[in-house]
């Protein structure tokens, strides 16, 4: 029988959060002892979900928007612990989350405690894992710039106006592509690699994603001569305008070579480099998702 005691670790941002604090008051009622622990600076996430695992708890809790998300499930990743995580998503954005079908109502989210846990992959490119996805081009440069304060007033609607307000700035990245039977080159202006299906505050780029196959879904949008026009189609066409200008594929890896550089946002971390190779991480975490998950492959 599953022990009912987990460790929520929460981001500071949340420490008021009255939804929250309910959620965590009502699941004590039904029996469960569940602890909280706030983040503060960084690295904490990490440095509480290794104390946490050392104390024994076998269920974490990762709450936040989806850097925290990726801190918890890294962490565990490395700890190769058979804990196992619940998703609490209180960000702007919530991609892996809405892909995955988990409630954004912190009641329903912990209600998840109760439904058992299945391994999921992870992503992974040169040492760092993500949960959700790594984007290049265009959409990093999105998620890198859209202000806090825009998120906040507007949620997930800030990535797109920030998206329109730059669309003058897009330039295109060169970069060649390797994987198992797949091979690219060229000019491009977006870039996903995806555990999950969308990023950027909604955009689908990897609508065929599972977090239980074994492989990461790539999706590369080659510069056209209408840059433009090609991310208008990409914004605005949802999943058929994104098949009509991008290339895709499935793969357990995939390395990339861009000569000038390319920064990646990776569940919005930053990264950069000339060199990356991504790597899928089969089942290499368990979570506790809603049952018929779209992220599931049956």
């Amino acid at each position: 029988m599953q022990e009912r005691k987990a460790l929520l670790i929460l981001h500071g941002k949340q420490a008021l959060n009255t939804e929250v604090r309910a959620a965590v008051q009502a699941r004590r009622k039904e029996g469960w002892q569940l602890d909280v622990r706030v983040t503060w600076e960084a690295g904490d996430a990490q440095r509480m979900v290794r104390e946490a695992l050392q104390a024994g708890y076998p269920t974490l809790v990762a709450g936040g928007g989806d850097g925290t998300l990726r801190d918890v499930a890294e962490a565990m990743a490395h700890a190769k612990t058979n804990a196992s995580l619940v998703l609490l998503p209180l960000g702007t954005a919530n991609d892996f989350a809405h892909a995955a079908g988990v409630p954004l109502a912190p009641m329903a989210a912990l209600a998840l405690l109760d439904e058992p846990a299945q391994p999921i992959d992870l992503g992974e490119v040169d040492g760092q894992v993500f949960l959700n996805m790594a984007t290049g081009g265009f959409g990093s440069s999105v998620t890198a710039n859209t202000s806090e304060e825009l998120k906040r007033v507007l949620g997930g609607a800030a990535y797109l106006l920030t998206g329109l307000s730059r669309f003058a700035e897009v330039e295109s990245s060169f970069g060649r592509f390797s994987g198992p039977d797949f091979q690219w080159e060229g000019e491009f202006i977006a870039l996903g690699i995806g555990n999950g299906r969308q990023a950027g505050g909604g955009h689908v780029l990897c609508p065929q994603a599972r977090v239980n196959d074994g492989l990461l879904d790539v999706c590369i949008v080659p510069a056209a001569a209408d840059v433009v026009g090609t991310l208008g189609t990409l914004l605005s066409g949802g999943i058929n305008g994104l098949q009509s200008v991008a290339l895709s594929a499935r793969l357990a890896w995939l390395e990339v070579d861009a000569p000038q550089g390319l920064d990646l946002n990776l569940d919005g971390e930053p990264m950069g480099s000339r060199q990356l190779r991504f790597v899928a991480l089969p089942a290499a975490l368990r979570v506790h998702l809603p049952a018929g998950s779209p992220l599931l492959q049956a």
